[in-house]
């Protein structure tokens, strides 16, 4: 009996000297990442950025119990370039995704998911995808977007799990209506049936449904994981269930996207309630942003969104368009409460993120980001970035710098506008006639930013030498050419 006691703690003292994990004893110290997106959330679309109606108690205390970022871009005026920055840390027009539906993420490309999961963690994409097709015969944009070329699933990015539709959806059972024709979810690489019964109800609890699970089984294997979470939520088709509507009774059709927002804004406190009985809420940075500015000429019904006073919506390179709520939540790491007003971007995720990890990449590719690492973690009054924040819409572009913005229109960069944002972020004054030697040098970035997206675009950054482009570089002009 004694031989047999000697040799349990014997094995007890190999097993902790070998670094092995015990049960119930975790040895895990990266922190778990959770990114979350809204897709054509306006600016005050949140009780954090100051809107009175639209009820997001979740987000709120998220926003209480960490920093609220108010001058945070998203990487384009539309969806898809926005995500493209996102998990690559690199400006959209580098790899072809010019527009909404248009190219797709090439395999050539690094992507947060797949240095993750280099570095141990276990990596999961759930809700809208539309960073290429998901099936190589058809695209609910029909024929148009190439989808045997633009083929392009979570899979090949480096994801373990993916819960994905290629584009958006109705946000009232999901898997029904216009939005659904040839735009199934897919559930690693499957097509679901869309009569499935998971698949009904608030579109972000069908996707939150997914994600949980994900989160517990990581938990429970001891392993850290990264988690993107990319609602569908307030874009079209806005349609909210009965409960939500009933929560907003007197606003019109405007209590449909009232409801899809605090739908999902209950889906993010269902999430942080999992969190914490898993007991990996003090280890979890958790991110929430949107990815452009708010669908519309103006807030009006079903489109309701609002931009807190900036100057234009979705589409737009004007801070309405770009300028988006967002927030991060790092406890016992990020100070609570904190308001940071440094210009950031989704293009700064990656370079925050490998900064985190003490990765560094593998090549010397172009990253457009910047380490946001400071901000949070040395609580910085200020914070000047080395980079600029470059901006590309059709035949438009701007530039973010020291506070002053500047915007030059369909290929015209004789005539450009420029804007201080810290005095001015309804961009009502343009004092590029005060600022010549400014104007010069932004221009001059510009151009130059341009010219080298451009030959990143024709594979100057990858290996691979067969590599060839899909869509033809866009036609944007600068004076020099």
């Amino acid at each position: 009996m004694k031989k047999q006691a000697f040799n349990f703690v014997l094995s007890i003292f190999i097993c902790l000297n070998s670094g092995q994990i015990l049960a119930g004893e975790s040895k895990q110290t990266k922190p778990n990442i959770i990114l979350m997106m809204a897709d054509d959330l306006g600016y005050g679309d949140t009780g954090f950025t100051g809107n009175k109606i639209i009820k997001t108690p979740s987000l709120n205390q998220m926003a209480q119990e960490g920093a609220i970022l108010t001058n945070f871009h998203s990487g384009g005026s539309v969806c898809s370039p926005t995500r493209g920055t996102f998990l690559t840390g690199r400006h959209h027009h580098r790899y072809g995704i010019f527009w909404a539906n248009i190219g797709h993420l090439p395999k050539e490309e690094i992507t947060l998911s797949e240095i993750l999961k280099e570095q141990g963690y276990t990596t999961g994409h759930f809700g809208k995808w539309h960073l290429g097709t998901l099936s190589k015969s058809s695209s609910p944009k029909g024929t148009k977007r190439k989808p045997a070329q633009n083929y392009s699933p979570p899979a090949w990015h480096g994801y373990d799990t993916s819960f994905v539709t290629e584009s958006a959806t109705a946000l009232w059972d999901p898997a029904k209506g216009k939005r659904a024709k040839n735009n199934p979810f897919w559930l690693n690489g499957v097509a679901l049936d869309a009569n499935d019964p998971s698949l009904q109800g608030g579109a972000s609890r069908v996707v939150m449904d997914k994600a949980l699970p994900f989160i517990e089984k990581s938990v429970n294997q001891q392993t850290p994981f990264f988690a993107v979470i990319w609602f569908h939520a307030p874009h079209m088709d806005v349609v909210a269930g009965p409960e939500y509507l009933a929560r907003y009774k007197g606003h019109g059709e405007a209590a449909h996207y009232y409801g899809v927002v605090t739908e999902m804004d209950e889906q993010i406190g269902r999430l942080r309630a999992e969190l914490k009985r898993l007991g990996v809420d003090k280890n979890t940075l958790i991110t929430f942003t949107s990815d452009n500015g708010p669908e519309g000429r103006k807030p009006k019904g079903r489109t309701a969104g609002v931009t807190d006073g900036l100057k234009g919506r979705k589409r737009d390179l004007f801070e309405g368009g770009v300028r988006v709520p967002t927030l991060a939540l790092w406890p016992d790491k990020i100070q609570a409460g904190r308001v940071i007003d440094t210009s950031a971007s989704t293009l700064d995720y990656l370079p925050t993120i490998n900064d985190i990890i003490d990765y560094k990449m593998q090549d010397n590719r172009p990253i457009d980001g910047e380490s946001l690492l400071p901000v949070f973690i040395d609580e910085l009054s200020e914070f000047k970035r080395s980079k600029a924040i470059p901006f590309i819409a059709k035949n438009s572009a701007s530039l973010i710098k020291d506070n002053f913005k500047l915007i030059v229109n369909k290929g015209n960069f004789e005539q450009p506008i420029l804007y201080y944002l810290k005095g001015d972020r309804s961009e009502t004054t343009n004092v590029a006639a005060q600022h010549p030697q400014l104007v010069r040098s932004m221009t001059e970035e510009i151009t130059a930013f341009i010219a080298s997206a451009k030959a990143s675009h024709q594979g100057e950054d990858y290996t691979h030498e067969n590599f060839k482009p899909v869509d033809k570089w866009p036609l944007i002009k600068s004076n020099t050419e």
